[in-house]
């Protein structure tokens, strides 16, 4: 059984966005070693800030809706992985996520370049995407990660986000949650642009699985961080830490703020 994540306290998970890597379509050659120092040089500066970790992210810009993916990625995304891991200390917990459902690949590079978790965009139901529809299989999921004797690797699915619509509705928030934890998930992630909206699905998740921790899957930032996360387990944090916006680099001076803003959380 995975233990991270924890239930209880303000896990902040800084988002690495990469460039496209080798193996898809908008890859270019030659830019690789620079995106390995760039997803370095982030996790440092989440580090150094204050975070207490990362999700490395593949921005690959079209996706498959399978669990698969080239070798050539994966490869990439394994040395990177692993490149982050050796650059930060113990306590600094590296995530994987290899979009759109690689979850498969994603489960592999974390056992291999020693990740904490990885993040699952679909672990229940089907949700529909603009590569087109994603219909996970969680028992083909839980299978693997037995597999490679990665139960240590925690497991965080979507459920109600940017990410994930339980396709045809008829599901609640909670009810989805609910199924995801029964197919062997970790933690589930949420969010909703409104803030308030967000503290119900918080909420109505808190009263169908009470154990189950919470994580904000967007729409955080310094000025709502405090608010949000007096109620949820921790976040996924992207833009708001990046220097130049979304997909650049990690601003450790941003991070430090963002973090003080997190203590100020009542818990």
């Amino acid at each position: 059984m995975a233990d991270f994540p924890r239930r209880g306290g303000s896990t902040v998970l800084g988002m690495i966005h990469l460039r496209p890597l080798p193996g898809t379509p908008f890859h270019q050659d030659g830019t690789f070693d620079e995106t390995l120092a760039s997803a370095v040089r982030s996790a440092v500066a989440l580090e150094r800030g204050g975070a207490d970790g990362a999700l490395v992210q593949t921005v690959d810009r079209v996706y498959s809706v399978a669990d698969e993916s080239d070798p050539a990625r994966t490869a990439a995304m394994g040395l990177i992985v692993d490149a982050v891991n050796r650059a930060t200390g113990d306590g600094f917990h590296v995530g994987v996520q290899m979009m759109r459902q690689a979850v498969s690949a994603s489960l592999a590079v974390a056992k291999v370049a020693g990740g904490s978790f990885v993040r699952v965009g679909a672990l229940v139901g089907q949700t529909l995407s603009a590569h087109g529809m994603v219909t996970p299989d969680p028992l083909h999921i839980m299978e693997y990660r037995r597999k490679i004797a990665g139960e240590g690797i925690g497991l965080i699915a979507d459920i109600d986000s940017m990410h994930f619509s339980w396709f045809g509705g008829g599901k609640s928030t909670a009810e989805v949650a609910r199924a995801a934890r029964g197919a062997g998930a970790d933690a589930v992630a949420l969010c909703h642009r409104d803030d308030d909206t967000t503290l119900r699905m918080i909420d109505a998740v808190r009263a169908a699985a009470p154990d189950l921790p919470v994580i904000l899957a967007g729409h955080t930032h310094h000025g709502n961080a405090a608010r949000l996360l007096a109620a949820a387990d921790g976040a996924f944090v992207g833009s708001c830490l990046e220097r130049e916006g979304w997909g650049s680099e990690i601003d450790a001076a941003r991070v430090e703020q963002y973090m003080d803003a997190v203590r100020r959380a009542p818990r």
